[in-house]
Protein backbone atom coordinates (compact mmCIF):
# COMPACT_ATOMS: atom_id res chain seq x y z
CA UNK A 1 0.00 0.00 0.00
CA UNK A 2 1.17 3.53 -0.81
CA UNK A 3 -0.03 6.20 1.61
CA UNK A 4 -2.30 8.96 0.30
CA UNK A 5 -3.02 7.08 -2.92
CA UNK A 6 -6.46 6.50 -4.40
CA UNK A 7 -8.15 3.71 -6.34
CA UNK A 8 -11.16 4.35 -8.56
CA UNK A 9 -13.40 1.68 -10.09
CA UNK A 10 -14.89 3.52 -13.05
CA UNK A 11 -14.03 6.14 -15.66
CA UNK A 12 -14.72 6.51 -19.39
CA UNK A 13 -11.32 7.68 -20.55
CA UNK A 14 -10.98 5.06 -23.30
CA UNK A 15 -14.31 6.07 -24.88
CA UNK A 16 -13.20 9.71 -24.83
CA UNK A 17 -9.89 8.89 -26.52
CA UNK A 18 -11.69 7.37 -29.53
CA UNK A 19 -12.81 10.85 -30.54
CA UNK A 20 -10.91 12.85 -33.14
CA UNK A 21 -8.26 15.14 -31.63
CA UNK A 22 -8.79 13.68 -28.15
CA UNK A 23 -5.58 13.44 -26.14
CA UNK A 24 -4.54 11.86 -22.87
CA UNK A 25 -3.89 15.34 -21.47
CA UNK A 26 -7.06 16.75 -23.07
CA UNK A 27 -10.18 18.38 -21.71
CA UNK A 28 -11.67 15.46 -19.81
CA UNK A 29 -12.16 15.15 -16.07
CA UNK A 30 -9.93 12.07 -15.80
CA UNK A 31 -7.05 13.21 -18.03
CA UNK A 32 -3.56 11.96 -17.22
CA UNK A 33 -2.50 15.22 -15.49
CA UNK A 34 -5.61 15.11 -13.31
CA UNK A 35 -5.12 11.44 -12.46
CA UNK A 36 -1.55 12.15 -11.39
CA UNK A 37 -2.46 15.28 -9.44
CA UNK A 38 -5.26 13.35 -7.75
CA UNK A 39 -2.82 10.65 -6.58
CA UNK A 40 -4.73 7.96 -8.46
CA UNK A 41 -2.58 4.87 -8.20
CA UNK A 42 -5.11 2.53 -9.81
CA UNK A 43 -7.89 3.36 -12.26
CA UNK A 44 -10.33 0.92 -13.81
CA UNK A 45 -10.87 1.75 -17.48
CA UNK A 46 -14.45 0.86 -18.39
CA UNK A 47 -15.01 0.00 -22.06
CA UNK A 48 -18.45 1.52 -22.71
CA UNK A 49 -20.63 0.62 -25.69
CA UNK A 50 -24.22 1.55 -26.45
CA UNK A 51 -26.68 -1.12 -27.54
CA UNK A 52 -26.46 -0.37 -31.23
CA UNK A 53 -24.82 -1.43 -34.46
CA UNK A 54 -21.06 -1.27 -34.16
CA UNK A 55 -20.98 -1.78 -30.39
CA UNK A 56 -18.45 -4.64 -30.55
CA UNK A 57 -16.08 -2.69 -32.77
CA UNK A 58 -16.40 0.26 -30.38
CA UNK A 59 -15.26 -1.92 -27.47
CA UNK A 60 -12.38 -3.35 -29.50
CA UNK A 61 -11.20 0.14 -30.40
CA UNK A 62 -11.11 0.93 -26.69
CA UNK A 63 -9.07 -2.21 -26.11
CA UNK A 64 -6.46 -0.87 -28.52
CA UNK A 65 -6.44 2.47 -26.71
CA UNK A 66 -6.00 0.64 -23.41
CA UNK A 67 -3.00 -1.23 -24.83
CA UNK A 68 -1.56 2.08 -26.05
CA UNK A 69 -1.95 3.53 -22.53
CA UNK A 70 -0.07 0.62 -21.00
CA UNK A 71 2.88 1.46 -23.24
CA UNK A 72 3.09 5.05 -21.99
CA UNK A 73 5.64 5.64 -19.20
CA UNK A 74 3.02 7.15 -16.87
CA UNK A 75 0.82 4.01 -16.92
CA UNK A 76 1.27 0.33 -16.16
CA UNK A 77 -1.06 -2.65 -16.19
CA UNK A 78 -2.27 -3.99 -12.84
CA UNK A 79 -1.91 -7.70 -12.14
CA UNK A 80 -5.13 -8.47 -10.26
CA UNK A 81 -3.58 -11.50 -8.55
CA UNK A 82 -0.78 -9.40 -7.05
CA UNK A 83 -1.53 -5.68 -7.01
CA UNK A 84 1.57 -3.56 -6.50
CA UNK A 85 0.94 0.17 -6.70
CA UNK A 86 3.76 2.30 -8.11
CA UNK A 87 4.75 5.78 -7.00
CA UNK A 88 4.12 8.44 -9.64
CA UNK A 89 2.33 6.10 -12.04
CA UNK A 90 -1.27 5.11 -12.73
CA UNK A 91 -1.99 1.38 -12.72
CA UNK A 92 -4.86 0.38 -14.96
CA UNK A 93 -7.16 -2.59 -15.38
CA UNK A 94 -10.20 -2.88 -17.66
CA UNK A 95 -13.94 -3.57 -17.42
CA UNK A 96 -16.97 -3.93 -19.67
CA UNK A 97 -19.77 -1.40 -19.26
CA UNK A 98 -22.67 -2.95 -21.17
CA UNK A 99 -22.23 -6.45 -22.61
CA UNK A 100 -23.43 -5.13 -25.98
CA UNK A 101 -19.72 -4.44 -26.40
CA UNK A 102 -19.23 -8.21 -26.45
CA UNK A 103 -22.10 -9.17 -28.73
CA UNK A 104 -24.52 -7.12 -30.81
CA UNK A 105 -28.23 -7.89 -30.82
CA UNK A 106 -28.17 -9.88 -34.06
CA UNK A 107 -24.91 -11.78 -33.53
CA UNK A 108 -24.67 -15.44 -32.45
CA UNK A 109 -24.23 -15.64 -28.67
CA UNK A 110 -20.93 -17.48 -29.16
CA UNK A 111 -19.48 -14.14 -30.26
CA UNK A 112 -19.98 -12.85 -26.72
CA UNK A 113 -17.74 -15.56 -25.30
CA UNK A 114 -15.17 -15.14 -28.08
CA UNK A 115 -14.97 -11.38 -27.55
CA UNK A 116 -14.96 -11.75 -23.77
CA UNK A 117 -11.89 -13.99 -24.03
CA UNK A 118 -10.23 -11.56 -26.45
CA UNK A 119 -10.68 -8.62 -24.11
CA UNK A 120 -9.76 -10.50 -20.96
CA UNK A 121 -6.66 -12.02 -22.53
CA UNK A 122 -5.45 -8.57 -23.55
CA UNK A 123 -6.65 -6.27 -20.78
CA UNK A 124 -7.35 -8.10 -17.46
CA UNK A 125 -11.10 -7.54 -16.99
CA UNK A 126 -12.15 -6.68 -13.43
CA UNK A 127 -15.91 -6.72 -14.02
CA UNK A 128 -18.67 -7.01 -16.62
CA UNK A 129 -21.97 -5.15 -16.60
CA UNK A 130 -24.71 -6.77 -18.67
CA UNK A 131 -26.60 -3.60 -19.53
CA UNK A 132 -26.52 0.19 -19.58
CA UNK A 133 -29.61 2.36 -19.15
CA UNK A 134 -31.84 0.46 -21.57
CA UNK A 135 -32.75 -3.14 -22.39
CA UNK A 136 -30.62 -5.46 -24.51
CA UNK A 137 -30.40 -9.18 -25.31
CA UNK A 138 -28.95 -9.89 -21.86
CA UNK A 139 -31.48 -8.11 -19.64
CA UNK A 140 -32.92 -4.82 -18.45
CA UNK A 141 -30.97 -1.65 -17.68
CA UNK A 142 -31.58 1.03 -15.07
CA UNK A 143 -34.53 2.66 -16.79
CA UNK A 144 -36.40 -0.56 -17.51
CA UNK A 145 -38.19 -3.22 -15.49
CA UNK A 146 -36.89 -6.16 -17.52
CA UNK A 147 -35.04 -8.96 -15.78
CA UNK A 148 -32.44 -11.53 -16.80
CA UNK A 149 -32.84 -13.00 -20.29
CA UNK A 150 -31.60 -16.29 -21.70
CA UNK A 151 -28.42 -14.85 -23.18
CA UNK A 152 -27.77 -13.05 -19.91
CA UNK A 153 -27.94 -16.37 -18.06
CA UNK A 154 -25.41 -17.85 -20.47
CA UNK A 155 -23.03 -14.93 -20.00
CA UNK A 156 -23.32 -15.04 -16.21
CA UNK A 157 -22.60 -18.77 -16.23
CA UNK A 158 -19.57 -18.09 -18.43
CA UNK A 159 -18.14 -15.89 -15.66
CA UNK A 160 -18.14 -18.77 -13.18
CA UNK A 161 -14.75 -19.30 -11.49
CA UNK A 162 -13.04 -16.58 -13.57
CA UNK A 163 -12.53 -14.14 -10.66
CA UNK A 164 -14.29 -11.44 -12.70
CA UNK A 165 -17.20 -9.67 -11.05
CA UNK A 166 -20.65 -8.98 -12.40
CA UNK A 167 -21.42 -5.27 -12.02
CA UNK A 168 -24.88 -4.21 -10.80
CA UNK A 169 -24.46 -0.45 -11.34
CA UNK A 170 -26.54 -0.36 -14.53
CA UNK A 171 -29.07 -3.14 -13.92
CA UNK A 172 -32.76 -2.84 -13.30
CA UNK A 173 -33.67 -4.01 -9.81
CA UNK A 174 -35.22 -7.11 -11.31
CA UNK A 175 -32.11 -7.92 -13.32
CA UNK A 176 -29.93 -7.48 -10.23
CA UNK A 177 -31.98 -9.88 -8.13
CA UNK A 178 -32.32 -12.33 -11.02
CA UNK A 179 -28.52 -12.38 -11.27
CA UNK A 180 -28.16 -13.01 -7.55
CA UNK A 181 -30.77 -15.77 -7.65
CA UNK A 182 -28.99 -17.42 -10.59
CA UNK A 183 -25.65 -17.28 -8.80
CA UNK A 184 -27.17 -18.84 -5.68
CA UNK A 185 -29.38 -21.34 -7.49
CA UNK A 186 -26.51 -22.74 -9.53
CA UNK A 187 -23.88 -22.23 -6.82
CA UNK A 188 -21.75 -20.11 -9.13
CA UNK A 189 -18.48 -18.61 -7.94
CA UNK A 190 -18.85 -15.03 -9.19
CA UNK A 191 -18.07 -11.81 -7.27
CA UNK A 192 -20.74 -9.10 -7.21
CA UNK A 193 -20.01 -5.36 -7.16
CA UNK A 194 -21.60 -2.01 -7.99
CA UNK A 195 -18.73 -0.12 -9.58
CA UNK A 196 -20.29 3.37 -9.58
CA UNK A 197 -23.53 3.67 -7.59
CA UNK A 198 -24.84 5.53 -4.55
CA UNK A 199 -27.67 4.84 -2.06
CA UNK A 200 -31.28 5.11 -3.17
CA UNK A 201 -32.53 5.64 0.38
CA UNK A 202 -30.52 8.89 0.50
CA UNK A 203 -31.41 10.11 -2.99
CA UNK A 204 -34.13 8.35 -4.96
CA UNK A 205 -32.74 7.61 -8.42
CA UNK A 206 -32.83 4.42 -10.49
CA UNK A 207 -29.05 4.51 -10.74
CA UNK A 208 -28.71 4.25 -6.98
CA UNK A 209 -28.86 1.00 -5.00
CA UNK A 210 -31.81 -0.02 -2.83
CA UNK A 211 -30.82 -1.10 0.67
CA UNK A 212 -31.38 -4.79 -0.13
CA UNK A 213 -28.78 -4.69 -2.91
CA UNK A 214 -26.29 -2.84 -0.72
CA UNK A 215 -26.65 -5.57 1.89
CA UNK A 216 -26.33 -8.34 -0.68
CA UNK A 217 -23.12 -6.86 -2.08
CA UNK A 218 -21.74 -6.59 1.45
CA UNK A 219 -22.78 -10.15 2.29
CA UNK A 220 -21.00 -11.44 -0.81
CA UNK A 221 -17.77 -9.54 -0.11
CA UNK A 222 -18.17 -7.09 -3.00
CA UNK A 223 -17.45 -3.41 -3.54
CA UNK A 224 -19.58 -0.29 -3.95
CA UNK A 225 -17.94 2.60 -5.81
CA UNK A 226 -19.20 6.04 -4.77
CA UNK A 227 -20.43 7.91 -7.84
CA UNK A 228 -19.62 11.64 -8.09
CA UNK A 229 -22.19 12.57 -10.77
CA UNK A 230 -24.41 15.14 -9.09
CA UNK A 231 -27.64 13.61 -10.44
CA UNK A 232 -26.93 10.56 -8.29
CA UNK A 233 -25.75 12.46 -5.18
CA UNK A 234 -28.43 15.17 -5.01
CA UNK A 235 -28.39 17.85 -7.71
CA UNK A 236 -28.83 20.61 -5.12
CA UNK A 237 -26.34 19.65 -2.41
CA UNK A 238 -22.84 18.21 -2.87
CA UNK A 239 -22.62 17.35 0.84
CA UNK A 240 -25.20 14.62 0.28
CA UNK A 241 -22.22 12.51 -0.78
CA UNK A 242 -21.40 12.06 2.89
CA UNK A 243 -24.99 11.12 3.67
CA UNK A 244 -24.64 8.33 1.12
CA UNK A 245 -21.48 7.19 2.88
CA UNK A 246 -23.10 7.39 6.31
CA UNK A 247 -26.10 5.37 5.16
CA UNK A 248 -23.92 2.73 3.53
CA UNK A 249 -21.94 2.36 6.75
CA UNK A 250 -25.19 1.85 8.67
CA UNK A 251 -25.95 -1.01 6.28
CA UNK A 252 -22.61 -2.65 7.05
CA UNK A 253 -20.61 -1.41 4.06
CA UNK A 254 -17.66 0.13 5.92
CA UNK A 255 -15.27 -2.45 4.48
CA UNK A 256 -16.81 -2.36 0.99
CA UNK A 257 -17.00 1.32 0.00
CA UNK A 258 -14.54 2.84 -2.44
CA UNK A 259 -14.45 5.40 -5.26
CA UNK A 260 -16.27 4.91 -8.56
CA UNK A 261 -16.39 8.51 -9.70
CA UNK A 262 -17.71 7.89 -13.24
CA UNK A 263 -15.72 10.73 -14.83
CA UNK A 264 -16.51 11.05 -18.53
CA UNK A 265 -16.56 13.61 -21.32
CA UNK A 266 -19.75 15.34 -20.24
CA UNK A 267 -19.17 18.21 -22.67
CA UNK A 268 -20.03 15.85 -25.53
CA UNK A 269 -23.03 14.26 -23.81
CA UNK A 270 -26.23 14.61 -25.89
CA UNK A 271 -28.22 15.99 -22.92
CA UNK A 272 -26.47 19.29 -22.32
CA UNK A 273 -29.29 20.46 -20.06
CA UNK A 274 -27.49 18.47 -17.35
CA UNK A 275 -24.08 20.07 -17.94
CA UNK A 276 -22.03 20.35 -15.84
CA UNK A 277 -22.73 16.82 -14.67
CA UNK A 278 -20.43 17.24 -11.67
CA UNK A 279 -20.25 19.67 -8.77
CA UNK A 280 -17.17 21.89 -8.76
CA UNK A 281 -16.09 20.15 -5.54
CA UNK A 282 -16.02 16.81 -7.32
CA UNK A 283 -15.24 18.04 -10.81
CA UNK A 284 -12.32 15.80 -11.76
CA UNK A 285 -9.78 13.29 -10.51
CA UNK A 286 -8.07 15.86 -8.31
CA UNK A 287 -11.11 15.85 -6.00
CA UNK A 288 -10.14 12.79 -4.00
CA UNK A 289 -7.88 14.65 -1.57
CA UNK A 290 -10.69 17.01 -0.50
CA UNK A 291 -13.12 14.13 -0.19
CA UNK A 292 -10.58 12.20 1.86
CA UNK A 293 -10.12 15.15 4.21
CA UNK A 294 -13.87 15.39 4.73
CA UNK A 295 -14.22 11.65 5.32
CA UNK A 296 -11.43 11.85 7.91
CA UNK A 297 -13.18 14.75 9.66
CA UNK A 298 -16.61 13.10 9.66
CA UNK A 299 -15.57 9.50 10.28
CA UNK A 300 -11.92 8.61 10.88
CA UNK A 301 -8.49 8.34 9.31
CA UNK A 302 -8.78 4.56 9.26
CA UNK A 303 -12.09 4.71 7.39
CA UNK A 304 -10.64 7.20 4.89
CA UNK A 305 -7.87 4.73 4.15
CA UNK A 306 -10.42 2.00 3.59
CA UNK A 307 -12.41 4.06 1.09
CA UNK A 308 -9.40 5.45 -0.75
CA UNK A 309 -7.66 2.12 -1.36
CA UNK A 310 -7.71 -0.56 1.34
CA UNK A 311 -11.17 -1.96 0.61
CA UNK A 312 -10.27 -2.52 -3.05
CA UNK A 313 -6.93 -4.09 -2.21
CA UNK A 314 -8.61 -6.38 0.34
CA UNK A 315 -11.24 -7.35 -2.25
CA UNK A 316 -8.55 -8.59 -4.62
CA UNK A 317 -6.73 -10.34 -1.79
CA UNK A 318 -9.93 -12.20 -0.89
CA UNK A 319 -10.50 -13.07 -4.51
CA UNK A 320 -7.05 -14.44 -5.25
CA UNK A 321 -5.56 -15.53 -1.95
CA UNK A 322 -8.39 -17.22 -0.05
Amino acid sequence: MLLDKNIDLHCDLTAYLIQDRAAIDGDIRCSLPKLLEGNVAMQVMAFYSGTEKGSVDYAKRQLQIYKDLVNLPEFFEIDPSDILLQQGKVGIISAIENASGLCEEDMPIDKAFENFDLLNDNAHLMYVGLTHHLENRFGGGNFTEAGLKGDGKLLIEYLNNRKIAVDLSHTSDKLAFDILNLIDGKNLNIPVIASHSNMRAVFNHNRNLPDELVQEIVRRGGLIGLNLVKSFINPEDPDYLYRHIEHAVKLGAENHLCFGADFFDDKSHPDQSRYPFFFDEYGNSTAYSKINEKITDLFSEDFKNKVSQENVLNYFNRLYKN
